[in-house]
């Protein structure tokens, strides 16, 4: 499985689909379990869906290369979830008692005797050891090695219109190796490839917004434009700044003084310091101190290609990333961890070098693709990741995707990973009003409906058109509903796809909405080929993630610096309190739209403007309504919000 921004631009959704492999199995760290092969522990998930009798084209020839990764379960994986579940819920008696990096990989890491009996026993099927860490060992050798040691065959299968190699049945390990084993990935090399849908260049390319904008909501009314429900609409907003942020979500005084907030993408912005450093004096923010902004990233990268993961598609989101986190906790440290490319095992490196090292307390992670696409032998990978961070009071904050219910994009309606873990806090998205004197009005959900301006500009063509784009949210079809949403996510949700209820995404919510979004300010190749800095508005739920994980390092800075952790049994305790604004997708009654006025060529006025109405609170088959709802999940932050956390029991 590839991995993709969640970023908007212009509307355009900069999240691409990949075609990998569904899960049937409920996701979580799969138990050792009797294979076919007697004396074997079944390693779950190894054998894709697409495997099937049908689509099988004989055997992979023997001589064949293979490179996998064998994931270790350590010494204790259910001790492990149970111990990240206890530290994490405020009525546990454990509730805060982490535990340091050393003390996690003790008390929980594979032991030297497993890593060298999986190690002898991969070797004496004949395969080579190529690298080993605390989570896993790589090995390469031929497809017969590769069967030798997982017990399986290996064919070739038809995929669509292409061939893969894949395992004909779940690949299992010697239960003498008392399940040391957590999974194994890299048996299938099914495709890596970005299909891209933007309709406007990527980051590498200069984009601007074109005017006329709202500063504020509803400072610009579109007076000559058509009206739209009933009542002349404002402009876009031209992009929210920190100020505007920090006073919807109720800052308060809070800054995130000491405490250490990680962003992980896939690559790196080569020009990221000067880029946030610009940015920041261009708004009012503080400056960035020395060493308040570190880059910890791998010797070298992979798949760079625009026709695989499009490396320089990823420094807008890494500039988004850290732009925002910066503009609502300005004293906050932010250490930027990329990723060799946008491939799983590169990310979830990316997730181990933060845990291993304890780097931050709070991670923004804007990527994802959808649940069809995650495998259960990698949900198990990335749930252990989790739970070893939630020990050691880390919490992960994922954005929930940018394309609603997926039909649109997929034709399926299903969530998006790892968003979809019952062990990080998924993040989905609002269409923000903030009025004069950065005084908060309301939100809705995020979800946008966009007509064009008739050629006679008397009337919105279709209005109020088609579905563009919106937050990810609902009910997942593999992950167990967690006891943390247990008594505030009503059964029509939880129960829509199972009788004993799933996870529904998202949590928690912020701003979203690129109709009302967050101004950011990039090095771009400008149209004559050179570069220079220039700022535009950008949305998605790409930016959500960030200002969540901005306004929980305010609340550990109110809590006296001590780590939130895994924060959704917080999250959910405080559910229905006045520390969240409870949003809807009518909040003023009637349905809600903003014009809009575009560059047809995304940067000048060259090829004509383009006008069109986007209503507000139209996401796909998804609403924000009273309590918890798929698009908003518990609301978002109000004022009260931030020093909810300095009670350590958080509120009942």
């Amino acid at each position: 499985m590839r991995s993709n921004r969640a970023t908007m631009r212009a509307g355009v959704s900069m999240a691409a689909t990949l075609p990998m492999i569904a899960g049937a199995l409920a996701l979580g760290i799969p138990a050792a379990h009797a294979a076919d092969t007697p004396g074997r522990d079944a390693l779950a998930g190894t054998k894709p869906a697409w495997a099937t009798a049908k689509a099988d084209k004989g055997a992979t020839p023997d001589s064949s290369k293979v490179s996998a990764r064998v994931y270790l379960a350590g010494r204790n994986a259910s001790g492990l979830a149970a111990y990240a579940k206890a530290v994490s819920d405020p009525s546990s008696a454990l509730y805060g008692k982490y535990l340091s990096a050393a003390q996690v990989q003790q008390r929980f890491g594979a032991t030297t005797a497993q890593v060298s009996a999986v190690k002898s026993w991969l070797k004496s099927a004949g395969l080579k050891i190529t690298g080993t860490t605390q989570h896993y060992v790589t090995v390469s050798g031929d497809v017969a090695a590769v069967e030798k040691a997982f017990s399986t065959s290996l064919h070739n299968y038809a995929k669509g219109s292409k061939t893969y190699r894949a395992p004909s049945k779940t690949a299992s390990a010697p239960d003498s190796l008392s399940g040391a084993v957590l999974t194994v990935t890299g048996l299938d090399n099914a495709p890596h490839k970005a299909n891209h849908d933007d309709t406007l260049p990527g980051p590498a390319a200069v984009f601007k917004n074109s005017g006329p904008f709202s500063s504020y909501y509803g400072s610009n009314i579109a007076s000559t434009l058509p009206s739209a429900y009933g009542q002349k609409i404002p402009y876009a907003i031209e992009g929210y700044t920190g100020k505007q942020l920090r006073a919807a979500y109720g800052a308060g005084k809070y800054t995130g003084k000491g405490v250490r907030v990680a962003i992980t993408d896939a690559y790196a912005s080569p020009t990221i310091a000067f880029d946030a450093a610009t940015y920041a004096k261009n708004h009012g923010d503080a400056g960035w101190k020395t060493s308040q902004l570190k880059q910890v990233l791998p010797s070298d990268y992979t798949h760079t290609g625009a026709d695989e993961c499009d490396a320089s598609g990823w420094y807008g989101e890494e500039t988004l990333d850290v732009e925002a986190v910066h503009a609502v906790a300005p004293d906050a440290n932010v250490t930027y961890v990329g990723a060799a490319s946008c491939m799983d095992d590169d990310l979830l490196d990316s997730l181990s070098k933060i845990v291993d090292s304890h780097l931050a307390d709070i991670v923004s992670n804007s990527w994802g693709d959808i649940e069809a696409n995650q495998t259960p032998d990698l949900a198990a990978a990335y749930d252990q990741v989790f739970q070893l961070g939630a020990v050691e009071g880390i919490g992960f904050y994922f954005s929930s995707g940018d394309n609603g219910d997926e039909v649109a994009n997929t034709k399926v309606k299903q969530v998006d990973t790892p968003a979809n873990s019952a062990w990080v806090t998924a993040v989905g998205g609002t269409s923000l009003a903030v009025g004069k004197g950065d005084k908060y009005l309301w939100e809705t959900g995020w979800g946008t409906e966009k007509a064009a301006l008739s050629a006679d500009g008397k009337s919105w063509t279709a209005f109020p058109g088609a579905f563009t784009s919106g937050a990810g949210g609902g009910t997942s079809k593999t992950v167990n509903e967690p006891f943390y949403q247990k008594g505030v996510v009503p059964d029509a949700l939880a129960k829509a796809n199972s009788a004993t209820g799933n996870r529904v995404v998202p949590d928690i919510s912020a701003i979203a909405d690129p109709n009302t979004g967050f101004k950011v300010g990039q090095t771009q190749t400008q149209s004559d080929g050179s570069e220079s800095y220039s700022e535009y508005r950008i949305g998605g739920t790409s930016l959500a993630s960030p200002v969540i994980a901005a306004v929980q390092a305010l609340a550990q800075e109110a809590r006296g610096g001590k780590a939130i952790g895994f924060a959704n049994p917080s999250i959910y305790a405080k559910y229905g309190t006045k520390v969240y604004h409870d949003v809807t997708d009518k909040p003023t009654g009637t349905d809600l739209a903003v014009a809009r006025v575009d560059f047809a060529n995304g940067f000048d006025a060259t090829n004509g403007l383009l006008t069109s109405v986007r209503s507000l609170g139209k996401d796909s088959s998804l609403s924000a309504v009273k309590g918890y709802d798929d698009v908003t999940g518990v609301g978002t932050p109000a004022n009260g919000y931030v020093e909810s956390f300095a009670s350590p029991k958080g509120h009942h």
